[in-house]
């Protein structure tokens, strides 16, 4: 049997994959969120069986694990991991996609099921670098679901290269899909252990040579305004509205800094983002984030201060705040692990690119495998403009992006002593 070309593996299967509607929901009880993440992960497992991969199985939380074997004579070679998400982002219908595969010659790329759906290289740059290339697109009432099926389609790519080819020297090669990631549950319940991997890396990144080993810390914080409630018609001088509390709370947070709006590069913020709201009790919801996990308690306080403040303006009010972990910085464990982030700068530049590492201003899943103990830092795939109509990926950065991860178990193999 012939072995397709990692371009032609991972775009074939790219193009199927995105047609399956794997929207996550954050409203949802169970675990995954929605059940038609399983039937993609079925097929995954199906697909690897169908490799020779014999191990590949879906647990009961969803997640898809397989083995490619070793193939080195080294016994000592760390196993290395690989994981990407199924799910899509709930923001935007992930149904009844359409993959259109054009064949770039520059200009605009106008989305034939909505004309108002324009993808502009002069709004676009990355894109304005892509003449001659295959761009793939949704057809403009969907997303595309490249965010996170490129890295779905470059892992099984990589894994049915390496089963065709054994004469690659390589330790065992572990592979996660996930399902969640968008809704920030999706390795919640990752066995780390059960893994056995020394390291790992999501197929979850954006342009050409990115890698991100550094994003922001995070916390959830909600601030409870209490007040009074009666019957208006008799409130005169006993009513405390808490809603209006809340209100002139939120109206003092400042204008000029401190929001996502407001702050860039390795600035944190503080961002409201939802309100539930009766006269008795008003909670206001944010998300911190800050690349220093200290700055999350220093931005706590500061809406702690700024709550109590608040509160003296308004006699016969009160004020609580509960602070949620949610992720922490993965640079806090990669430090301590250099050679997981160096081999993937080798790997980058043995594919013939430039290593590209920027933060990302927000948390991924190896935010939460690093901290549970799996340092894994993030690998791009190609995908731009994702959780939009406007969401595009490239076949050529794609087979670029699973020439890296081929290289980076190679170098892995290389630098074990034997």
């Amino acid at each position: 049997m012939s072995t397709p070309s990692l371009r032609a593996s991972a775009l074939e299967r790219f193009l199927r994959y995105v047609t399956y509607d794997t929207q996550s929901d954050p409203a949802s009880p169970t675990v995954p969120s929605t059940a038609r993440q399983l039937v993609l992960l079925d097929v995954l497992v199906d697909e690897l069986r169908a490799l020779g991969i014999a191990d590949a199985v879906r647990d009961d939380r969803g997640i898809v694990t397989a083995t490619i074997p070793a193939t080195s004579r080294k016994a000592n070679v760390p196993v290395v991991g690989f994981v990407a998400h199924v799910d899509t982002s709930p923001e935007l219908t992930g149904a009844g996609v359409k993959p259109i595969v054009h064949h770039y010659a520059g200009g605009d790329i106008v989305l034939p099921d909505d004309p108002s759906a324009v993808l502009r290289p002069s709004e676009i740059p990355d894109l304005a670098g892509k003449v001659g290339e295959d761009i793939v697109t949704a057809s403009g009432t969907t997303l595309l679901g490249a965010d996170d099926k490129s890295g779905v389609a470059v892992a099984m790519a990589v894994a049915e290269h390496l089963v065709r080819h054994p004469e690659i020297p390589h330790g065992a090669v572990r592979l996660a899909f996930t399902p969640d990631e968008e809704i920030g549950m999706g390795v919640h319940h990752f066995d780390v252990k059960r893994f056995g991997a020394y390291c790992a890396y999501t197929l979850d990144g954006d342009a050409l040579a990115r890698m991100n080993a550094e994003t922001f810390s995070a916390d959830a914080v909600t601030v409870a305004f209490t007040g009074f409630n009666t019957h208006p018609g008799l409130a005169t001088g006993t009513m405390v509205n808490s809603i209006k509390v809340a209100a002139d709370f939120i109206s003092r947070l400042p204008k000029d800094r401190l929001g996502p709006e407001t702050t860039a590069d390795r600035e944190g913020f503080v961002h409201p983002n939802d309100v539930v709201a009766t006269v008795e009790r008003t909670e206001v919801k944010f998300i911190v984030r800050d690349f220093r996990t200290a700055g999350l308690a220093e931005k706590a306080k500061f809406l702690e201060e700024l709550a109590k403040q608040t509160c003296a303006a308004w006699p016969g009010s009160s004020a609580a705040i509960e602070v949620r972990e949610q992720y922490r910085n993965m640079r806090e464990v990669l430090d301590r692990f250099p050679q997981v982030v160096e081999n993937a700068r080798e790997a980058i530049r043995r594919a013939g690119l430039e290593p590209v590492e920027v933060p990302i201003r927000g948390g991924t899943d190896g935010s939460i495998l690093s901290a549970m103990g799996l340092p894994t830092p993030n690998l791009f795939t190609g995908q731009h403009n994702f959780h939009s109509r406007l969401e595009w990926v490239s076949a050529q950065d794609m087979e670029r992006s699973a020439e890296v991860v081929l290289e980076l178990v190679r170098v892995w193999e290389e630098r074990t002593p034997a």
